[in-house]
């Protein structure tokens, strides 16, 4: 343990800190095989095994090239799942940012966060308004207040005002149900890889509202989203997949609009209250009664006036909207991100330990400071200052922190590599009092829009990564959201367009991608290639013995990520089994050795017959898990 500690400060303080690798060179130590309980499906049993590496330094270029065969970084740990034997498999996804389609569902991210910085939507406010209603303003969602006198008049000039205060209500209402949906989609309750419709709240017709009258209840207004939102969990079981992962996700696909109104409405019963409104789920409709008597209910909308929302010019500027004569003005917010390199900041880790325990519900003592700076703080990547031509970015290569912040607080960090072909994205954590903005959307499309803009300063920055897609695992679809996306062969490591592979993984977690591009372009397949590949993975995991590596939980990585590469392949890496991967290959190995580098051919004699053989023995997984060009330009540490 303390070597392990004395790894992570050496790392951490030359790579992090500031400091240069004076050798210029990528340097690891191979751990092995890992084990661990999986963090995705979490089910009792089920175990997630990936090959690891410790690395002193790792120069960006290197790192680029782990990347571009299934490896990612947690810290100073790097790792790369075994896809057939885990039972969470990881494609990496990637994404052309140049080729970048968005979808409706990431426009309306963007003009909710421009809504929200134009003054028109306060989301914090939100909140408050089930406690406070009278004291929120903004869009069309909030209320004002004003001056009882000047609303009774304003109600009493025309029909046509008495018709826009109720669409105002009505709209609020939909809103909070809206944001109701979100809150259970972020607690998991609902699948978020799934796109479910927006609330539409509803008038009552009077000759039904008297049917349905009970005692002094009268029925005002109804909204049918439990029965939408459930046909959608009925269509999306079909999937072999998801019936699997139901209750490890915490939801259920045949869960009947009658329980989803039960929940929607118990989420918004006091807000509804505070409107003078009684809110009841009734056979799968959510519906609104007062419980007063009309003219009541008429002094409680008239009480609260509520401002329609304007369209206002695009622009991160502060400013202020026009309003009428009388009306104060609506203050906007000011965006900036900012990008720093990887450090210490005590107000990120603040807001990372509000995230962790909100959103995770994880335990203040598991949320330490040391755990935060081994997991996003420490990096081995060797950092490359900008040379002002079109080699790097301004900011250079490395690792970063991408800040968010409004009108000086910071509400997000982006924790990314930007390297030579990409920007790979590793974890974002948020202000959980802002998920309403759906901050995890909202930085993915910045992180792209950053690629876009600095292919002027580096164009062979083309690529956003977003770590792994796990397929069997409906939390992790979301990725494919971002298109046109490719996903790696875990075999060759070709890129093949997500199109291709999702009706594949659809049939099975585990699948050899380019096999199947190949069937597709009308190519022929090598013999038995995958039943060989097959069998030696299975002769493997029987041996198996003292290099595995077993570890807990919390140790184990936890992820939101990306990566990249170019679509060349490269065939001696990408199919070689272990079988295929000769003396010379393993003789070229770079072994560390102190200040010394040889290679392992030069090397070898110097061990007794059984060292020699258990060297031989793991520099062989080591090469075929890191491919021999890597094994002959990285370190492999001795000590």
């Amino acid at each position: 343990m303390a070597e392990k500690r004395k790894m992570r400060s050496e790392a951490s303080s030359s790579n992090s800190g500031g400091g240069s690798n004076v050798r210029g060179e990528s340097s690891v130590i191979d751990v092995g095989r890992r084990r661990s309980s999986c963090g995705y499906c979490r089910s009792a049993g089920h175990t997630s095994i990936s090959h690891g590496l410790w690395a002193h330094s790792l120069r960006v270029d290197d790192y680029q090239a782990l990347l571009d065969r299934g490896w990612r970084r947690s810290g100073c740990f790097l790792y790369k799942p075994e896809m057939e034997r885990t039972c969470c498999p990881s494609y990496t996804i990637r994404l052309k940012a140049s080729e970048f389609v968005p979808s409706k569902d990431q426009v309306r991210v963007a003009k909710r966060m421009q809504r929200f910085l134009d003054g028109t939507l306060d989301v914090k406010r939100v909140e408050k308004s089930i406690d406070e209603p009278t004291t929120t303003k903004g869009s069309c969602s909030y209320f004002q207040n004003e001056s009882s006198n000047s609303q009774t008049r304003e109600l009493s000039e025309s029909n046509c005002e008495e018709k826009k205060k109720d669409e105002e209500l009505l709209c609020y209402l939909s809103d909070q149900i809206n944001v109701a949906v979100q809150e259970l989609i972020q607690n998991g309750k609902f699948p978020s890889d799934l796109q479910f419709p927006r609330a539409s709240v509803k008038k009552v017709a009077p000759a039904k509202r008297k049917l349905l009258a009970e005692g002094s209840e009268r029925l005002l207004f109804s909204c049918n989203i439990s029965f939408q939102i459930s046909a959608i969990l009925k269509r999306a079981k079909k999937d072999v997949h998801l019936e699997n992962s139901e209750k490890e996700n915490g939801w259920a696909a045949d869960v009947t609009p009658k329980i989803i109104a039960e929940i929607l409405a118990e989420q918004r019963r006091q807000m509804a209250e505070s409107c003078g409104l009684l809110i009841r789920a009734c056979n799968g409709h959510i519906n609104f009664y007062s419980t007063v008597n009309q003219a009541c209910f008429d002094d409680i909308l008239r009480s609260e006036k509520m401002t329609k929302e304007c369209p206002t010019k695009v622009g991160m500027e502060e400013s202020s909207l026009k309003k009428s004569d009388g009306t104060p003005r609506v203050k906007r917010r000011r965006l900036e991100i900012r990008l720093k390199r990887s450090s210490f900041d005590p107000e990120e880790y603040s807001l990372y330990r509000k995230y962790q325990i909100r959103v995770h519900n994880d335990t203040p003592d598991r949320v330490s400071e040391n755990s935060y700076r081994r997991f996003l703080v420490d990096t081995p990547l060797v950092y490359v200052s900008p040379t002002g031509d079109d080699m790097v970015p301004p900011c250079g290569f490395g690792s970063f922190h991408q800040q968010y912040v409004i009108d000086g607080k910071l509400i997000a960090v982006g924790v990314i590599d930007i390297l030579p072909k990409c920007l790979s994205s590793k974890y974002l954590f948020w202000d959980p009092d802002l998920a309403s903005l759906s901050l995890g959307k909202f930085s993915a499309l910045e992180e792209i829009k950053w690629v876009k803009e600095n292919q002027a300063h580096c164009p062979s920055l083309q690529y956003y990564y977003l770590g792994y897609y796990i397929h069997s695992c409906n939390k992790m679809r979301y990725k494919a959201a971002y298109r046109p996306s490719e996903l790696l062969c875990p075999l060759r490591y070709q890129w093949i367009p997500f199109d291709i592979a999702k009706p594949l993984l659809d049939k099975n977690r585990y699948v050899v991608l380019s096999d199947y591009a190949a069937l597709q372009n009308g190519e022929k397949l090598p013999p038995s290639l995958l039943e060989n590949h097959m069998e030696e993975q299975q002769e493997e995991l029987f041996h198996e013995g003292k290099n595995d590596i077993f570890v807990n939980g919390d140790e184990e990585m936890a992820e939101l990520d990306s990566e990249d590469s170019d679509d060349e392949s490269d065939p001696e890496a990408g199919s070689a089994s272990s079988s295929e991967i000769g003396d010379s290959d393993v003789g070229n190995v770079l072994i560390g050795l102190r200040s010394a580098r040889l290679r392992y051919k030069d090397l070898c004699q110097a061990f007794s017959p059984s060292k020699r053989k258990y060297m031989d023995s793991q520099l062989r997984k080591y090469v075929k898990a890191v491919g021999a060009e890597l094994s002959e330009r990285m370190v492999f540490s001795l000590t």
